[in-house]
């Protein structure tokens, strides 16, 4: 049975740095590619960020470049989400998500999501 727990959300001020963790369990690892998704109040939820686990490939998207770096330690089957530079706009749930391949598409297994909020 795949599995994903989150951790690492919390309250932070503006400006400061949260690390999410997504632990994995359940599947290969190395075939799959983990994602972290988020969703704030009465908006869309987006994909925030990709890592292929197999090659190391790793996406995230625009509104978080240069603040948000993901990356694995294969070893302990967990993704990490460093986040520095937090702002407002950045507070949602985070889920984690994975899909077997190389994309992340959220159409395989979901985590339970962590809270993330950012005060001003």
């Amino acid at each position: 049975e795949v599995q994903l727990v989150e951790s690492g959300g919390a309250l932070v001020q503006a400006g400061g740095s949260l690390r999410l963790s997504c632990e994995a369990s359940g599947f290969t690892f190395d075939d799959y590619a983990i994602g972290w998704f988020r969703q704030a109040p009465g908006k869309e939820r987006e994909g925030v960020s990709c890592i292929s686990i197999g090659d190391g490939v790793t996406y995230v998207i625009d509104s978080v470049k240069g603040r948000f770096a993901v990356s694995s330690d294969n070893a302990k089957n967990t993704v990490y989400l460093q986040m520095n530079s937090l702002k407002p706009e950045d507070t949602a749930v985070y889920y984690c998500t994975a899909d077997q391949g190389w994309v992340c598409l959220g159409r395989g297994s979901w985590g339970q999501g962590t809270q993330v909020t950012v005060s001003t």
